[in-house]
């Protein structure tokens, strides 16, 4: 596998040989002074270019990357995610076959001014027109847990309990697929969210989630975070049951913490309405 400062030559090389590239910046998680460096990493790049259609009319110019595994290109996919707006960025996804995954991204340098946002996490690996001169230095500010306010709590915990009722009728008609779907879908979002908010009013808003929740364990107890574990059931009709309950009972625990701290009401009838109901539904199973 080719080490990150080989990574970094390959772009510095290529834009030294090409006037069009005008900044380079590392992103994301390698950017991180918090993250301890693993290989398995990606590499989020992000390209100021002048002349971007030259890049997109032949896109074998990222050959110079390396032999890829796969790669996607999601600004020309039409039928999966969202492409009712046209992007001003172009997006390369790119896994390679020693195993390091370059994410790279071409903005367009007449753009910057109207359509660029900064990312806090932001390495500048090259600037040609002093364009990110007074850059503050990476922190993963923008990606603290946000203290939400009233309302969009109460939104969350209405919509988890709501939802939840959903799960209960296609575990009682054996729509397994249905069940999962309404419990790994909205239902884990709104769970997520929870604890999110749970240990942003433990740390006053001061660390990071991450993606799916993937820092959480730096935040929680081994009792609580193994509990969170056990609400991914396998396809057992009683384990998907186990699990939902595991998932209710923490899920309110949550609420009921986040709302004291932040002094929000909980309408804590509709916690124990379904739970009851939930209850009632197993036991007509």
């Amino acid at each position: 596998m080719r080490s990150s400062s080989e990574i970094k030559e390959i772009f510095m090389h290529l834009a030294e040989r090409d006037e069009r590239i005008r900044a380079i910046l590392l992103q994301g998680s390698r950017a991180n002074n918090k993250i301890t460096p693993d290989a398995l990493q990606d590499f989020d790049v992000l390209m100021i270019v002048d002349q971007m259609k030259c890049f997109l009319d032949d896109h074998q110019w990222t050959s110079i990357f390396g032999e890829r595994v796969i790669w996607q290109l999601p600004d020309e996919m039409k039928s999966i995610g969202n492409n009712e707006k046209l992007n001003v960025a172009f997006h390369y996804l790119m896994q390679f076959k020693d195993g390091n995954r370059i994410d790279l991204t071409l903005f367009p340098k007449e753009k910057m001014k109207t359509d660029f946002v900064t990312d806090s996490l932001s390495l500048v690996w090259l600037d040609k027109d002093g364009l990110f001169s007074g850059i503050e230095p990476p922190s993963d500010k923008d990606y603290l847990i946000r203290k939400p306010v009233e309302s969009e709590f109460l939104e969350c915990c209405n919509e988890f309990w709501w939802v939840c009722t959903y799960i209960s009728k296609g575990l009682r008609r054996e729509e397994i697929t249905y069940a999962k779907a309404m419990m790994e879908g909205p239902v884990r979002q709104m769970f997520m969210r929870m604890i999110a908010w749970y240990i942003g009013v433990e740390t006053e808003f001061s660390v990071s989630f991450g993606n799916e929740g993937k820092m959480m364990k730096k935040y929680l107890d081994k009792e609580s975070y193994s509990k969170i574990l056990k609400t991914y059931p396998d396809y057992g009709i009683k384990n998907i049951w186990h699990s939902l309950f595991i998932m209710t009972s923490l899920f309110g625990k949550y609420a009921v913490h986040v709302s004291r701290k932040l002094q929000f009401n909980y309408n804590i009838a509709e916690q124990v309405n379904v739970e009851e109901w939930l209850h009632q539904q197993h036991e007509s199973k």
